[in-house]
């Protein structure tokens, strides 16, 4: 199975997707860190195209890893997916390799999200910050697809559980979850 987690930069998608990953036979990808990895700092640039190809480069490992274990959760994190086509390429990738696909979408109170990326020094996204997170915002396209939406102002525990069982669910009717 493939997750999206989705929501705006600081809603908690990361913390998130590591917890899921630790419950679950889950896999962690992150475009910034595999961003930082292909491309030394002189060429890391933050670019839509760039992104795009980070991405392209999840999606294969994505699918070498579901192709080599059908029971694995792959966790697609450090995009934002506030755009129809980031949501319907990973879709129709999932489609592609035969497994399921799921969304999370994270949000939480804006205050919340702006305290978490202005005190995350440590995150390997150097443009990460009240700025990113009001221009995706700005930009954001509505999610119309089937999701789960968990609000992170809560508990990591009590998001973690609805997240598990969500995925659960999703796992058990991977029959319908293979197209939108």
């Amino acid at each position: 199975m493939i997750v999206m987690m989705a929501g705006l930069p600081g809603t908690g998608k990361s913390t998130l997707a590591r917890a899921l990953a630790e419950r679950v036979r889950g896999v962690v990808l992150d475009k910034d860190v595999i961003r930082a990895a292909l491309f030394g700092p002189a060429h890391v640039e933050y670019s839509m195209a760039q992104d795009d190809f980070c991405m392209e480069v999840m999606l294969e490992a994505a699918g070498y890893l579901v192709a080599r274990d059908s029971g694995v959760c792959v966790l697609l994190d450090g995009r934002t997916f506030s755009r129809r086509y980031q949501r319907e390429r990973v879709i129709e990738f999932s489609a592609r390799v035969g497994t399921a696909w799921a969304m999370i979408e994270c949000i939480c109170a804006e205050e919340t999200a702006l305290v978490r990326v202005a005190g995350d020094r440590m995150h390997p996204a150097a443009n990460r910050g009240a700025e990113l997170y009001r221009v995706v915002r700005g930009r954001w396209e509505e999610i119309e697809c089937p999701r789960l939406v968990v609000n992170t102002d809560g508990s990591l525990a009590d998001c973690l559980g609805v997240a598990l069982e969500y995925i659960s669910s999703c796992a058990t009717n991977s029959s319908t979850r293979t197209s939108p």
